[in-house]
Formats: structure tokens, C-alpha cells, sequence
């Protein structure tokens, strides 16, 4: 089963994504960890992605498209594959479009996870994550245990992003409406989006979306 998670910065994409890997076996490809894998790899490709990040360029849409093709191509697809970080745009989607058109790999779901703007800011501006393992804690719903120690692996240190101030989440959701929003009604047209209520408790958001994949 291969799926999209879409969403703003914050919705919990990537918490969700860790879970569907725990349970279902199913295989991240998050962009930022391919390319950083790929630097490193000293293939062809990892060449090409190293020289663009030497240069701070923009990595192309063709370089990742071909990372995905490697990744696909390798077989190793366990439960299947949660595409996180892309597509972004429409043309994204549609170069990922013919890719698993080439691979006859098919798109089962395309989950948008629905936010409230503003809850959003206050729930990310108070969100911190273990160092260790990446559990998300909240100063609010989830704050770290009293002892110190994260309750998933017991490491004890912590850390926000830089970037998880308020003036810095609006930006990013500007660029996230501007950019990926239309392919919520892009997928929508295909016959290939739902929608979860992304504000919910972490568990029955993941409840949510596995009623979608169950169905």
C-alpha cells in the first residue's frame, strides 16, 4: 500500500508516518532523509545531490524523483511506501504521478490531515522533541515526564527547532498554501484524497487513517 500525507507544517505528519512504519511495516521516504542519505552514499546520484548541496542550490524536482525511483526500484517495500515531503507542488505530483505509473506501482490514499491555523501555531510553539528517538512532547497535552527521561526510550535530551516561533510557523504556512494546498483539490479530482481531523489526540488521528487504510 503506497500513500501521501498531506499537510501544514505541525499537522503531525511525520509522528503519524512513524507509527504506520511501527505498525504496518511500512517504508518512510522522507526527502530530507534521502538526500542526506544520498550525499553520503557516493553513487552517481549521491555525487550529483552533493555537488547541488555544496553549492546551495535547490535540489531539482528530477533529482528527487530519481532517489524515489532507486528507493522503488530496490523492492524493498515492505508494507508499502508513505511518501512525506513530497509532492509539494503540482508539478511534483505529477512527475510522482508517472513514476508509479512506470513502475506499475499504484497511489492507494492520499490523506490530507486537516488543521485549525491557529491551534496549529499554539500546539507547535509549545511542541519539543527527544534527541534521541524524535517523540514529539507538547507543554501542554503531552509535557515531558517529571523524571526527565523521554518515556519512549529514556533519553534526556530534549530540543525545539529554531524555527518553531510563531512568525516563523506563518511563513511556513504561507509557503505551504501558496505551494502544496493545490494538490489537495488535485487529488481530490482524481478520486484519491481523505481527510482526517488532524487536531485530534495523536491515537485517534492514527485510529483515523488506519479506518481509512483498513476500509
Amino acid at each position: 500500500m503506497n500513500i501521501i500525507l498531506l499537510g501544514p507544517p505541525g499537522a503531525g505528519k511525520g509522528t503519524q508516518a512513524r507509527k504506520l512504519v511501527d505498525e504496518r511495516k511500512m517504508i518512510q521516504l522522507s526527502t530530507g532523509d534521502m538526500l542526506r542519505e544520498a550525499k553520503d552514499s557516493g553513487t552517481e546520484m549521491g555525487k550529483i545531490v552533493a555537488d547541488v548541496m555544496a553549492r546551495g542550490d535547490l535540489v531539482t524536482d528530477e533529482i528527487v524523483i530519481g532517489l524515489i525511483r532507486e528507493k522503488l526500484e530496490a523492492g524493498n517495500s515492505g508494507g508499502g511506501y508513505i511518501f512525506d515531503g513530497f509532492p509539494r507542488t503540482l508539478a511534483q505530483a505529477d512527475a510522482l504521478g508517472s513514476l508509479l505509473g512506470d513502475l506499475n506501482e499504484p497511489l492507494d490514499a492520499v490523506i490530507e490531515m486537516r488543521v485549525n491555523d491557529e491551534a496549529l501555531v499554539q500546539r507547535i510553539t509549545a511542541r519539543s522533541t527527544c534527541g534521541s528517538c524524535g517523540e514529539v512532547y507538547n507543554d501542554h497535552t503531552k509535557p515531558i515526564p517529571a523524571d526527565g527521561k523521554c518515556s519512549n526510550c529514556g533519553g534526556t535530551e530534549f530540543k525545539r527547532r529554531s524555527d518553531d516561533n510563531e512568525e516563523s510557523l506563518r511563513t511556513r504556512l504561507l509557503a505551504y498554501y501558496k505551494q502544496t494546498s493545490p494538490l489537495i483539490g488535485y487529488y481530490y479530482a482524481k478520486g484519491d484524497l481523505e481527510t482526517v481531523d488532524g487536531m485530534g489526540e495523536m491515537d485517534a488521528v492514527a485510529a483515523e487513517i488506519s479506518d481509512l487504510l483498513n476500509g
